[in-house]
């Protein structure tokens, strides 16, 4: 395993709970005690938002004049891609710093730290003693992206908000660093990422539940020592309509189910868009692709609309979207967000999964919330060879092979999911802004666009 590079050595620490009883209480949280790590990303603007929030922090450091905390940007710790789910870099983090740092802090690139009262939070603290610290959210609801855990009583667990920052005391990060490189996870996927930590960490009820911490705050107020601004920056005015190419992925038995509701929602907001089917309805119209429809993946259908944006069939713009049928989406905020991107660069973007990243696995855009191209992107993996290994093949799982294969990383925003909104914590994505949602089963489709989109309709018609 690609871990074990990693040469150090560290003693086997004892559990918890008796590590409290056995050790006297004390506190401590000076700066240079403290590891700060912005979970940034390779792609260009998000490496830019990283640096910026690094210099900031650095600059509040050196203003108090009590001495600087390590900052580091994730993306550059290793070359791995996995990287970002943080467990594979525990071990690298404990080799370089489990002798100096008394607290790791997990922040994202627009989180805000307020130093000196973060420092003050952290000493109420033993520093002897296992800490998980965070903004805490439970689930309302069973939810499919967290496996339905605790379905009985899904407010029972909890894990922390991404976007308040999260962090670990000195002997919880030592212990996951040693356990990590022995002890396999449960699921080869990572879907849910503060979720999934805050289970391992938890251990079935052998290790640490989040403690939550209401000084790390979402939202500005007084005696914050983390907030948050907002995962839709403003980069300038969108990107124009006419640049934005929408490729709809559907098929025979859904032509009368699901396509209406994409036409009575968000197409009119579409300059280019296409229905892509296993038949020729003229009254959508749909397009057919000469790929037959497939129960599973669809890859094939995927790989033949790449082909298509690239062709003379279709106008030459930098972006492509690929969705399905019952992905509900606010093309405004969208061509919002792609104004931070260039498009010269080859970018992969939407809500990033991973698959087997503990064993040199790779990450994908999950398909159900959308997949953004640039034509750069699309360019290179068709000119790259890598292709399907049969046209039921997840596409966007083959996708994110492909783009691992040839360098491009997979670039994440949390504005796009994969499911419906009751999956997710009301608390992280109402001010998100979210982009997309996933799944016709169970709600009124209409009513959820109108509920979450309402406000897209301020739009600009570029």
């Amino acid at each position: 395993m690609w871990l074990m590079a990693v040469s150090w050595s560290l003693c086997l620490l004892l559990g918890w709970a008796s590590k409290r009883e056995e050790q006297p209480a004390q506190s401590s949280a000076e700066p240079e005690e403290l590891v700060i790590v912005i979970q940034s990303q390779k792609n260009s603007f998000h490496a830019r938002r990283g640096q910026q929030r690094k210099e900031e922090i650095l600059q509040e450091a050196a203003n108090l004049g009590q001495g600087l905390p390590v900052v580091l940007l994730l993306h550059e710790l290793s070359y791995y891609e996995g990287s970002w789910s943080v467990l594979p870099v525990l071990p690298l983090l404990s080799a370089i710093y489990g002798d100096s740092a008394s607290w790791f802090l997990f922040i994202e690139e627009e989180t805000t730290v307020v130093l000196p009262v973060l420092l003050k939070v952290l000493k109420r603290y033993p520093v002897q003693e296992e800490w998980f610290l965070g903004r805490g959210l439970h689930d309302n609801k069973p939810s499919i992206i967290h496996h339905y855990a605790f379905f009985e009583d899904p407010s029972y667990f909890g894990y922390p908000d991404p976007a308040a920052g999260w962090a670990l005391s000195a002997p919880l990060y030592r212990r996951l660093a040693e356990r990590i490189q022995y002890e396999n996870l449960k699921s080869d996927f990572t879907i849910d990422l503060t979720h999934e930590i805050a289970l391992f960490i938890w251990e079935e009820g052998r290790g640490p539940a989040l403690t939550t911490v209401p000084e790390f705050c979402t939202e500005t107020r007084d005696n914050c020592a983390t907030t948050f601004t907002t995962y839709l920056p403003n980069c300038g005015d969108p990107v124009s309509k006419n640049n934005l190419f929408v490729a709809v992925k559907t098929c025979e038995k859904f032509h009368s189910v699901r396509v209406p509701v994409v036409k009575s929602t968000w197409e009119k907001d579409a300059a280019h868009l296409e229905y892509y089917s296993d038949v020729t309805d003229a009254s959508i119209p749909t397009i057919d692709l000469g790929v037959p429809n497939t129960e599973r993946g669809h890859c094939g259908k995927t790989f033949a609309i790449m082909r298509r944006f690239l062709s003379q069939a279709v106008p030459k713009v930098d972006w492509l979207l690929i969705v399905d049928d019952d992905t509900l989406i606010s093309l405004p905020r969208l061509r919002h967000l792609l104004r931070c991107y260039d498009p010269e660069e080859a970018v992969s973007l939407g809500e990033r999964y991973g698959y087997g990243l503990m064993q040199n696995g790779y990450s994908y855009t999950t398909g159900g919330g959308g997949i953004v191209l640039s034509r750069t992107a699309v360019s290179s993996l068709l000119s790259s060879g890598c292709s399907c290994y049969s046209d039921d093949a997840p596409d966007d799982m083959v996708l994110g092979r492909c783009f691992t294969s040839i360098g491009v990383p997979i670039t994440h925003s949390p504005l796009f999911h994969q499911a419906q909104p009751d999956d997710y914590s009301g608390t992280r994505i109402g001010p998100q802004h979210s982009i997309s949602f996933h799944k016709h089963w169970g709600i009124d489709p209409v009513a959820v666009y109108r509920k979450w989109f309402k406000d897209s309709h301020l739009r600009d018609e570029l």
